[in-house]
């Protein structure tokens, strides 16, 4: 028999068994949207994070106090640096802190070309009448504009001339208050007059200003002590070598061992990386998730193999008597099979790429699912291959069990 008429037989056994036909696809179709979505949703994920660590400066270290070294913790007071890179620790009754002889021991490592010096501390901040506590960063205003990650929506950053000015958050400046902060407009921050000279981009309260003004207005911190060191390296490529030259140093100059480390040193990368792997993880969980529909299917598929058989065993006793051999029957019940897992997987991929542009809008408020669903070419491709293979396997047994029906047999059976 023709390959064609093979392809003709099946495609008339799915047509004529409409109902049951469409109710196995229907389990195909889920789970492949299911996985379309999933993935779609993954690779969207990804792409936003990409976008966003990539701005973080894969050349920018930050030290902070305090280190983790599971159950056993040291305290950093004022948490971590710049993008929010810290050791993670916990308060105990000891206050760690990074001081002068911390910073002249960084300047003596030759692979640093900057070094910015912050603190932190809740303020109080007016304007026209209207009072709020914000976070505010004192910074090295020399160094600040080439090292921070920050990018300016309006005005320009701090320079090594300024004292009594400040820039401030995106959010702070229009929504925080009744009124927007434009440039150039003074606010009151622990009753000191300020004059805003930038507008960061992005969804902040956050205020930056010199670090010497900011010591008069954040209360409890001392001159000459830090919450952390922001460090910009000359070559990025030597980032791990760097980061080992700066803990050594720095244990050197704080006189303490790896047993007693008292302060942490973390990159945008190794905050890259690990977010990373943690999203891989989640996309592979939800993808197990989503296969399991796709084993349902198959199951279906099975069924309704096996019932094709029972119902077409006169009509497969009729073929055989007339020529038909058992590669043409095998032929035939694959083909049914592979057809519905076409279909199922066409109208799957539909589907799931419908799905996906919803999903980023239902999941807006999360994080980790900002980020707009990209629906690849690969992923396409996967899920077919999967949805026809998936069909076939299914069919396999049912259409060996078809194939090797006696001729006589199959004309007797009622």
């Amino acid at each position: 028999m023709k390959l064609e008429k093979c392809f003709m037989h099946a495609f008339n056994m799915a047509l004529h068994s409409k109902l049951r036909s469409w109710l196995t696809i229907l389990g195909i179709v889920i789970g492949v949207a299911a996985v379309i979505a999933i993935i779609s949703m993954g690779e969207g994920m990804q792409q936003s994070m990409t976008a966003q660590l990539s701005g973080l400066g894969g050349d920018i270290v930050t030290i902070s106090p305090g280190f983790s070294r599971g159950t056993g913790m040291f305290v950093m007071r004022g948490g971590g640096g710049e993008g929010g890179f810290s050791g993670g620790a916990q308060a105990t009754d000891k206050e760690i802190v990074l001081s002068r002889s911390d910073l002249q021991a960084l300047k003596g490592i030759p692979d640093i070309a900057l070094i910015d010096t912050n603190i932190r501390g809740s303020v109080e901040v007016s304007y026209r009448g209207k009072t709020g506590k914000v976070s505010l960063t004192g910074v090295d205003q020399r160094v600040w504009s080439q090292i921070t990650t920050n990018k300016i929506k309006s005005g320009r950053m701090l320079d090594s001339a300024d004292q009594n000015v400040v820039v401030i958050g995106g959010r702070l400046a229009s929504s925080y208050f009744d009124q927007p902060i434009g440039i150039n407009k003074m606010i009151t921050i622990e009753g000191s007059a300020f004059r805003v000279v930038g507008i960061v981009d992005d969804q902040s309260t956050n205020i930056y200003m010199p670090i010497q003004m900011a010591y008069q207005v954040i209360e409890d911190k001392k001159n000459g002590i830090y919450d952390s060191f922001v460090v910009k390296i000359k070559n990025e490529d030597q980032l791990d070598e760097v980061i080992a030259k700066i803990e050594s140093k720095l244990m050197v100059a704080r006189h303490v061992t790896q047993k007693d480390r008292d302060f942490s040193v973390s990159s945008s990368r190794q905050f890259q990386q690990t977010r990373a792997e943690a999203l891989s993880s989640l996309n592979a969980f939800l993808v197990a998730i989503a296969a399991v529909s796709l084993i349902v299917g198959a199951v279906g598929i099975a069924n309704t193999m096996f019932t094709s058989v029972l119902e077409k065993t006169k009509e497969i006793g009729i073929m055989k008597a007339i020529g038909a051999r058992n590669p043409d029957i095998l032929l035939i019940f694959l083909f049914n099979a592979g057809f519905i897992g076409l279909v199922g997987g066409v109208i799957g991929i539909i589907l799931g790429t419908i799905l996906s542009g919803f999903m980023p809008a239902l999941m807006g408020n999360l994080p980790l699912m900002r980020g707009t669903a990209i629906v690849s070419l690969n992923s396409i491709i996967m899920a077919l291959s999967v949805s026809i293979t998936v069909g076939v396997l299914a069919g396999i047994i049912p259409a060996y069990q078809a194939s090797k029906l006696k001729p006589v047999d199959a004309l007797r059976y009622e």
